[in-house]
Parts: structure tokens; sequence; C-alpha cells
């Protein structure tokens, strides 16, 4: 199996809202639990499932959010997109993952209306190394599950305990038989940066899996690798903050941000 997803069938009800039922392969197996998707791959089958509803030529997607309920079974789940705000320079919608009868996540999107604004375009976020001029890393095989197996990841210099430049790519396409597009690609590996500068190092006394994911793109991404210039932060009260400035190889094309709960371990 070259791929995280299977596709099973497709169904499209009459209020317009289209329903994709897939089946996970152990290339999706997350990291805190065998039994469970990561969130990685299974935020960019969603992803997926966003960009080819009712495209529309003069808009793209600006901002995704993604609120994880819980745990999200490996095996057998269903996405539901809609649009549930429609309009002619701004339109949100909506995608709905469920498994074993429970909703996993819910992914909203805006995708807006486009023009040629480089007369007054404008970036502070500075590009970082090409992958290509950077080592192999191996740190991030200290994390178990199939989804981290199938990524390759180099680094650059100045990494450390809760900050630093990591580079991802893989050689997986996101649904078995069908071709992934660069967004889907780079958008399905967004979540790793959770687990790219883990503030505990290597030896992780307490848990920090995040409840959510918020991508927002100032440019929309391209190419094949993506850079995930990280900052983890820990709070006094069980709480903290993975966020990244994301590259693709032609400079930086936006920001995520991930709210964690820390949990004590053992």
């Amino acid at each position: 199996m070259n791929a995280y997803y299977q596709l099973i069938n497709t169904q499209t009800a009459d209020d317009g809202s289209v329903t994709t039922f897939y089946k996970s392969t152990d290339h999706a197996q997350g990291a805190w639990n065998t039994h469970e998707q990561h969130m990685a791959p299974a935020s960019g089958v969603m992803a997926r499932e966003m960009e080819n509803f009712q495209p529309r030529d003069d808009m793209r997607i600006g901002r995704i959010s993604f609120d994880i309920f819980g745990l999200i079974p490996a095996g057998e789940f269903s996405i539901t997109t809609r649009v549930i705000r429609p309009g002619r320079t701004i339109e949100l919608i909506e995608s709905e993952m469920q498994a074993q009868g429970k909703t996993c996540i819910v992914a909203r999107a805006w995708r807006m209306a486009t023009q040629n604004s480089s007369a007054v375009a404008a970036l502070e976020d500075p590009a970082v190394h090409h992958p290509d001029t950077l080592p192999a890393w191996q740190g991030i095989s200290h994390w178990p599950g199939g989804y981290i197996k199938s990524l390759e990841a180099k680094i650059a210099e100045n990494h450390r305990d809760g900050k630093g430049i990591v580079w991802l790519n893989n050689s997986l396409e996101m649904v078995e038989n069908f071709t992934t597009s660069d967004f889907v690609h780079l958008i399905g590996m967004v979540d790793t940066a959770n687990g790219t500068a883990p503030r505990q190092g290597s030896n992780i006394t307490w848990a920090f899996p995040n409840l959510d994911l918020q991508i927002h793109l100032h440019r929309y991404p391209s190419g094949q690798w993506l850079g995930l210039e990280t900052v983890q932060q820990y709070g006094e009260d069980g709480i903290g903050l993975t966020s990244a400035i994301l590259h693709d190889e032609q400079g930086p094309f936006g920001r995520s941000e991930q709210i964690l709960t820390l949990r004590k371990l053992g």
C-alpha cells in the first residue's frame, strides 16, 4: 500500500453536501496510540475534501481550522462537506469526520476571492535554508507509528528543545489511486509541527497532545517539502502552545497554531 487512505464510496445529498467514505492504512497510524490515526494525514484527507468540494477559479482557501473532538480511530470513517456560508467574495465550508458513530474532527475553511495584489505585497517572515542544503534528521524517529515512519526529515542548525527548523516530505499518495495535489500533500504534514521541537526533548514525562490545528495561508503552497519553523511553549496551568511559520521551497506561505493539553505520564 502506497497511500495513507483508501477511498470506498462517495455520496452527494439533495442539499449539495458530499459524504466520502474512507479506510485508513497503516501509514496513517498515530504516535500516541497504535489504534488511532495521526492528525497530520487526517487533516490532509480533510483538506482534500475541502479543496475538491465545489471548487471556484476565483477563490482559494485562506484559512483552515481543525477542532479535534478526541481520539481518531483507525479503520473506516466518513467525511461530510458542506457550504455553511455562501458568498461572492468570502465563503465558509465545513467538513466533519465521523468514525464509529462519533464525530472525530470538524474543520472549517474560509475560501476567499483572489485578485492581483502584487503592488502592495510584502512579507516579514524571512526564508530559511533550502532542504537540499541540510542533513537528514533521525530525531523524529523516536516517535512511534506508521505516519512518522512514512516521513523523510531534515534539520537546520541551532535546533534545540522547544525551538527549531525541520523540513518534512513523504513519498505516499494521500488516497490510493489518486494524485495528491501539492496543497493536500503539504497540509497533510503541518500537524507534525507539535513533535518536531518538543520542549522536553526525547525524555518526555508530560504528554502534550493538541486539541486543534489552525492554519492561515497568505500564499497557496506548492512543491513537496514542508518547512516547519517551530516554537513550543508550556504554561503553568497545564496548557501549552505550538506555533510554526510554514515554508515551502519558495519561502514562507503561512502560519499554524496548536493548543496543547499537558498531561503528566505515569
